[in-house]
């Protein structure tokens, strides 16, 4: 019915490894936030060195502190183009605090990110940020965490809604909770009643233009990353997932076919430890998958619902000893009608016993000619491509990042 050849043993198993999880979560607060290794050999790597295309846009550059805003020149796939707040001033968080969210205090995260204008932020030490109710966004901001510890972990977690043009770099995002909600500082002019946040690290709605690089994520009340509402241009790369059942929501409903214009790259991502299912799960939409590491899922990797247009490309999935082999998972659906949809695997390095269950139309390049996808290297590169992923490159001022 759904494409899932897991036999009943093995999805009981799946679905106690899940509340195992939720309960370790609920006791462990102490996220997996170290660069990752790779699968296998070990890579030591002598110097500053920069694998994927992207981190060559702007690591090893010693003088990378005095030249922040090169990163803006440094987005691929469908969050190409997004520069935050690169026509901006440098705006430097002084303090952690977030005790008032109508008049935030000046030099908070909260204050800078309400600010009309485009704004490069970054951090003047390390902090961890306990936010007391999600964070709302204004567009043209970039968040760099480059040059400290920066963690925002506790509390609520961000809000990008009805905004373009916005860049998340180097922040660890853990053990997010849901906000109450009540009076809330919407714009730099607006004051309104907000309803209870959902609990997602980072949620997008109805935004473009967005890219998330070099961040890890752990351990949220809801999802990780989670798009909706006819959002699109997005770009997921060089990110860290680890320690959570649903990870990745791309189209929240059957109910909002606008989600058809979603458009996502997922690029040089390792999901490690600790994750079940959602990497990612969509509804609608197209989504690009290039050069990831999967060497964890207990459920699936890949999932999703409403005819959406998922394309693999150069990734490699290690499945895990006693959790499902196949790496997809069509939900709600016969196979009559799943069969139509293009999910295609070209590339894939499949280990372990893992598979990738095809479907669609295999010559799917000729419809989307002129779309930005990222050219994927060979499979077999994927632990050297992803050997940076997460927030802890450890960038010091006046050497090579």
């Amino acid at each position: 019915m759904e494409g899932s050849r897991c036999c009943n043993v093995v999805l009981v198993l799946c679905f106690v490894f899940a509340a195992i999880v939720s309960l370790s979560m609920a006791h462990n607060h102490n996220p997996v936030v170290a660069i990752r290794r790779p699968h296998g050999k070990k890579i030591k790597p002598h110097g500053c060195v920069a694998y994927n295309p992207i981190d060559r846009c702007w690591r090893c550059d010693r003088h990378w502190a005095k030249n922040r805003k090169r990163l803006a020149n440094c987005a691929k796939g469908f969050g190409h183009g997004t520069y935050g707040g690169k026509k901006g001033k440098i705006y430097v968080v002084t303090d952690s605090s977030d005790e008032n969210v109508i008049c935030p205090k000046p030099g908070t995260l909260r204050h800078a990110v309400l600010q009309p204008e485009p704004l490069w932020i970054i951090f003047g030490n390390n902090m961890n940020i306990r936010l007391t109710q999600e964070l709302i966004f204004m567009s043209d901001k970039t968040i760099d965490g480059r040059g400290f510890d920066v963690h925002v972990s506790g509390g609520a977690g961000f809000m990008l809604q009805f905004v373009h043009n916005v860049i998340i770099h180097g922040l660890h995002m853990y053990d997010i909770v849901e906000g109450s909600g009540g009076m809330i500082r919407s714009k730099h002019d607006h004051v309104g009643i907000r309803g209870r946040s959902d609990g997602d690290a980072i949620s997008i709605f109805r935004s473009s233009q967005v890219w998330v690089d070099h961040c890890s994520f752990a351990s949220s009340y809801d999802g990780l990353i989670d798009i909706v509402a006819a959002s699109t241009n997005i770009t997921i790369s060089n990110c860290h997932f680890v320690k959570h059942d649903k990870a990745l929501l791309f189209g929240a409903s059957d109910k909002t076919p606008e989600d058809k214009i979603l458009k996502v790259t997922l690029a040089y991502n390792h999901f490690g430890r600790g994750l079940t299912q959602r990497l990612p799960a969509v509804r609608f939409g197209f989504v690009h998958v290039v050069n990831n590491d999967y060497t964890r899922w207990q459920m699936y990797a890949i999932g999703g619902a409403d005819g959406p247009t998922i394309i693999s490309q150069g990734n490699r999935f290690v499945a895990a000893d006693g959790a499902c082999k196949e790496v997809t998972k069509r939900m709600l659906v016969t196979e009559k009608i799943w069969r139509k949809w293009t999910w295609r695997s070209e590339g894939d390095l499949l280990l372990n016993g893992a598979y990738f269950r095809q479907s669609g139309n295999p010559h799917w390049a000729k419809r989307y000619k002129g779309y930005p996808l990222i050219k994927a290297l060979p499979a077999k590169h994927v632990p050297h491509l992803t050997l940076f992923a997460g927030a802890s490159l450890n960038c010091k001022a006046g050497r090579p990042c």
